[in-house]
This record gives C-alpha cells, sequence and structure tokens, in this order.
C-alpha cells in the first residue's frame, strides 16, 4: 500500500502555531503562510505542469491510501472514531440541517437548479469558519484557506449544478485535515466509511432538494450524474467478495439487500431508484463495467480513469483550487484584457473559443464543458415525469412509441 502523502506533509511555514493569540485572531497571510486558494490552470501545458506536480502526487497518494484502507471493509462495520472525525461528522450533519431548514422555492415552470440553493450556499459560507473552530488542533490561521474547499464542495453558487471537480474539492478539504495534523493514519477507515459516505449522503439530499444540474454537460456518460469517488472506494470495499460480482448490478434483490453495506450498490440503487430502463440505457458506462470478472480490475481500472478523466481533463480541472497547503509550482497564467473578474463563475478558466487558441469545451473529449449545456437534474425530470402520468392524454403513447429512457 503506497503511503500517503498527506500523512507525513508538513504545514507551511509557521502555520502549526496554535498559540492563545494566533486563535484569538487570525495572522496576516504573510506571517503564516496560509492565504484563500485561487484557479491557476488555463493551458494544456499548465495542465501537464499539474500532472507532474507534488500536488497531484498527494492527492493520486490520498486516493490509493484510503482506496487500500477500505479493501474489504463494509459501511456497517464498526471502526474507531476520533474526536476529530467525530468534530467532521457533526459538521456533515449540521450542513444537512442547514439544508433541511432552507426549502425549494416555487419552481413549477423550470426543470433547472432551484434558486434556494444561493441561500443555502451562502449560509453554509456564513458559519463554515465557526464550523471548522470546532475541530480539534486546527490552527484558527488555516481557516480562512480551508473553508474555500469546503465551501466549494457544495455545488456551483451561479450555475446551481454540481460534478467531479466539487467532489474533488471535498477530498482536498480532508487532504488539508491531515496534513495539517487533524487527521492521522488511523483515521482512514473512519474517514471513507463514516465521513466521506456521510458527505455522499449529504449531497443526495441537496441534489434532490435544489435539483442540482450535472455539471459539465456529461449527463449520462458519466458514472452517474454527480459522483466518482464512491464507485472507486466502492469497488475496493467488494474486492475479495465471495459472492458478489461486478455483474450482480443486474440483480435488483442483490443490490436492495447489500447496498447498506456497500458505497458501489448503494449508487447503483440510488440511480435505479430516480432513473427508469436498464442500467444499459441510461448508465451505459456501468454497464460495460459489470462485464469486467473481478472488483479488483474495476476497481484498478477506475483509479486510471480517475486519473484520466477528472485530474486530467482540463475542463475539470481549470476549477482546482490551489493555496499554500496544496500548493500551485508551475507557470502562472498570463493577463489577458477583457477578462471577467473573480466574483464571476467563470473565472480563471477558459471556453471553446472559434479559431484555435487552446480554450476548452465541446472539443474536449470525455467529461464535456465546464458550463456547457444545461442539463436538467434527473430528479426534476422524474418529477416532470410524475405529472405526465397524472394528466390523461400527456403522455404519448402506443405499440410503435417506446419512452426516452434517459430520464
Amino acid at each position: 500500500m503506497p503511503d500517503s502523502a498527506a500523512t507525513n506533509a508538513t504545514p507551511p511555514a509557521d502555520s502549526g502555531s496554535a498559540s492563545a493569540t494566533a486563535q484569538d485572531a487570525p495572522a496576516p497571510a504573510a506571517e503564516t503562510g496560509f492565504f484563500p486558494p485561487r484557479k491557476v490552470i488555463l493551458t494544456k501545458e499548465q495542465l501537464e505542469a499539474f500532472q507532474r506536480s507534488k500536488t497531484h502526487e498527494t492527492i493520486v497518494s490520498y486516493i490509493n491510501t484510503l482506496n487500500e484502507s477500505v479493501a474489504g471493509v463494509k459501511l456497517t462495520d464498526e471502526c474507531a472514531i476520533s474526536p476529530s472525525v467525530q468534530a467532521v461528522l457533526d459538521i456533515l450533519e449540521r450542513i444537512a440541517e442547514t439544508a433541511r431548514s432552507i426549502p425549494p422555492v416555487d419552481n413549477k415552470a423550470s426543470r433547472f437548479g432551484n434558486p434556494a440553493f444561493r441561500t443555502f450556499y451562502d449560509k453554509v459560507s456564513e458559519i463554515a469558519p465557526e464550523l471548522h473552530r470546532t475541530i480539534p488542533g486546527l490552527p484558527e490561521a488555516a481557516i480562512p484557506e480551508v473553508t474555500v474547499y469546503f465551501d466549494e464542495s457544495w455545488g456551483n453558487r451561479t450555475r446551481i449544478d454540481y460534478g467531479s471537480g466539487m467532489e474533488l474539492n471535498f477530498l482536498c478539504w480532508m487532504i488539508c485535515l491531515e496534513k495539517l495534523g487533524v487527521f492521522q493514519e488511523s483515521d482512514h477507515v473512519a474517514l471513507v466509511i463514516r465521513v466521506f459516505w456521510k458527505y455522499i449522503e449529504t449531497m443526495r439530499v441537496l441534489q434532490s432538494t435544489y435539483w442540482l444540474e450535472p455539471a459539465g454537460s456529461h449527463g449520462v456518460w458519466g458514472l452517474d450524474d454527480y459522483h466518482f469517488l464512491p464507485f472507486l472506494l466502492g469497488a475496493s470495499q467488494l474486492r475479495g467478495h465471495k459472492y458478489i460480482r461486478p455483474k450482480s448490478i443486474h440483480d435488483s434483490d442483490t443490490v436492495e439487500e447489500f447496498s447498506k453495506h456497500y458505497m458501489y450498490l448503494a449508487c447503483i440503487r440510488f440511480i435505479n431508484s430516480v432513473k427508469t430502463a436498464s442500467l444499459r440505457w441510461h448508465s451505459p458506462m456501468l454497464d460495460d463495467i459489470s462485464a469486467v470478472k473481478t472488483w479488483d480490475k474495476v476497481n484498478s481500472g477506475l483509479i486510471k480513469m480517475y486519473l484520466a478523466e477528472v485530474l486530467g481533463k482540463l475542463p475539470v480541472m481549470q476549477h482546482f483550487l490551489f493555496g499554500s497547503i496544496l500548493a500551485w509550482d508551475g507557470p502562472l497564467p498570463a493577463p489577458h484584457d477583457g477578462d471577467v473578474g473573480p466574483d464571476d463563475a467563470h473565472w480563471g478558466h477558459a471556453h471553446t473559443m472559434g479559431d484555435d487558441r487552446g480554450g476548452v469545451g465541446q472539443r474536449e473529449n470525455g467529461w464535456g464543458d465546464c458550463c456547457g449545456i444545461p442539463v436538467p437534474s434527473v430528479f426534476a425530470a422524474a418529477k416532470e415525469a410524475e405529472e405526465r402520468r397524472r394528466v390523461p392524454g400527456a403522455v404519448l403513447s402506443g405499440p410503435a412509441i417506446r419512452p426516452v429512457p434517459f430520464d
């Protein structure tokens, strides 16, 4: 098992001091070494520099470490819960409570993201510093940097969407906490089957409440509309299982019975609960993966896929945030006339251009453009289908009419 780069890493210069003075008032960034993360990657060359960087190595190592820590481990297994892990679980429960306290607004005319999400996002940003002060051992001076990853884990405020880049922000949040000494190697199992899974459950609340759109317009061609890592880590959980095989995802009884134990099957159950027809129609990639013989091969294949389709794709990584903990050591982007400001949803990344200036977008293979054609939430599509069924004559039917299964 590869050692976690995060486990043995040291915090930035002067960041480890937790004196009473530092706890009372954050010191200036120049004194602490911490600063709010910002977007840097704009070009293919910068992406390639990132893939050779220490930060890329740290992320990949951490994924591998967490992946190995839960091989053969069930979600329902007992595990040690440290005070730091418990504090983070309490924070995630507070986020779920915040979502439940902010209901969606009446938005019947739209199948897209509900504007109430912006109220939720603003509330989370407001309480995030206070929540982070409940984490044992977290330096006060690091909170402004760490909370940026936390805030950006829940979706994009402007576009009201969510995708693998936001999921990556949550992973980076955990990495930052471990690099700062909050988490230890002994926490790794709990970080996956308690903390990360609690995050996924919370995201399901947000996705179903606010109808978050799939980021990047990849829609049905991803592992699901929103997530990647639960499948990767979930495949590790199933490695070596005596009875459950990759093809077992097509057995509804197996999925129903074991979804409470394994992330992979829980994600399949979720997909089946909100989409019609079979997996081969609405989730062809998952259907293809089910033909692989062993979970070991599924797991190793998903790691390779994550490196290529998430960490290796410009439309995703142009949103990645670099601070002092997960640092950028490559060439900085050159400023351009007419660039939008840092408060704009499109700040720090490029879009498809008519010529060959290297902009990213629909010409990119893989997950598609970061801000491409808006795709309705699967929850919105399911709700619309339900409403149509209630209205006589609203749905075309007949022996030659086949429903489109993607919704």
